[in-house]
């Protein structure tokens, strides 16, 4: 059982809206750090832009940065 809830539905908010449906797109569902992030749009949105702009910069070769993702995803127990 996650300690923060889940929102599901995006509501009337434009900015989880557009959020919502690009991963819906992308992934099939939702992911859950971003049911959890969406209680405060404006910080689940920098959060998100400084992913992106990480994976833009190229700083890390990509291995590297897959290894880094599967690294964080072993310490918070994630399945992936």
């Amino acid at each position: 059982m996650p300690r923060v809830r889940e929102i599901d539905d995006p509501g009337s908010d434009p900015v989880l809206q557009e959020v919502f449906a690009k991963e819906q797109d992308a992934f099939g569902f939702v992911l859950n750090t971003t049911k959890v992030q969406a209680h405060c749009p404006g910080i689940m949105r920098a959060a998100k832009a400084l992913a992106a702009a990480l994976d833009r910069s190229g700083l890390l070769e990509p291995q590297l940065l897959a290894l880094v993702y599967l690294r964080v995803a072993l310490i918070n127990g994630c399945p992936f």
